[in-house]
């Protein structure tokens, strides 16, 4: 097993049953002049399971959380076209609906892990969708280095109890960090999973790490992030593998480590 913050023991994910994150800081994104900017961020649709955030990173890539490909009661993998991402989704319509023809989970995944700490190490996943979303509007996201301790960070997610439009936090940071996951100070909870953490700069926004889990440190609800640095490039490589690998053009998850498991998290509308 390996220990992703030695010191801090206390750190303890909250998978089971729903505590309500502080929501510090948090503002609702409810409407188009609010969401300027931001509705590259949207919701994922899990069939009729539940639902994750993910984040357009490319006309026709989205990012999230590796366990959100999952079927949290079963364990079982969900086909790529069970999952449907609505960009910039606010009070019952999005900007543009796409289905995912691809799905592909970090190499060094582990859904299977035993041990919490270890679920969230990789925990990423790159989505194909079926057309690529091009409208003027609607920017994909850059993507970035990975923050460090001390700095600050913002997240836009959507969650329990604010399914309806996506919220943004700009006020949290980087609380302990190292290159496999980071402690944030964000405030997230079910549905936030795959969530993009932002670092802003000069005016722009880039995704440099993606929202994997909540978690208590000595008391205080803290989110628990995968930084983006260098698994990005594991995962387009995945990606690549899976279309040369696949047959005939069929639709099919590629998740190429991982497997049935305990349920995922943060899925529970």
């Amino acid at each position: 097993m390996r220990h992703l913050f030695p010191g801090l023991l206390a750190v303890a994910l909250a998978l089971a049953g729903v505590t309500h994150a502080q929501d510090g800081g948090m503002v609702k994104l409810e409407t188009a002049d609010d969401s300027r900017g931001w509705d590259a961020v949207g919701k994922l649709v899990l069939g009729k399971k539940g639902f994750c955030t993910g984040a357009l990173i490319g006309p026709q890539l989205v990012l999230t959380a590796a366990h959100c490909l999952y079927d949290k009661t079963t364990g079982v993998q969900l086909r790529p076209e069970e999952i449907e991402f609505q960009a910039g989704f606010r009070n019952g319509r999005a900007v543009a609906y796409r289905r995912v023809s691809r799905a592909v989970a970090h190499p060094d995944y582990r859904f299977t892990a035993e041990n919490k700490l270890d679920r969230v190490t990789d925990d990423l996943a790159l989505l194909e969708l079926s057309q690529p979303i091009r409208l003027p509007s609607l920017e994909p996201f850059e993507t970035g280095a990975a923050p460090v301790e001390g700095d600050p960070v913002g997240v836009v997610s959507y969650a329990q109890y604010r399914e309806e439009a996506p919220s943004i936090q700009e006020a949290c940071e980087v609380l302990a960090g190292r290159s496999d996951a980071l402690i944030l100070t964000c405030s997230v909870d079910f549905g936030s999973s795959g969530a993009p953490v932002f670092t802003i700069r000069d005016g722009v926004a880039k995704v440099v790490s993606v929202i994997s889990a909540k978690a208590e440190v000595d008391g205080r609800k803290v989110a628990i992030a995968v930084p983006l640095a260098e698994p990005l490039d594991a995962l387009r490589a995945a990606l690549e593998d899976s279309k040369a690998g696949s047959s005939g053009g069929a639709k099919a998850v590629s998740v190429l480590s991982g497997g049935n498991g305990a349920g995922a998290k943060f899925v529970k509308p």
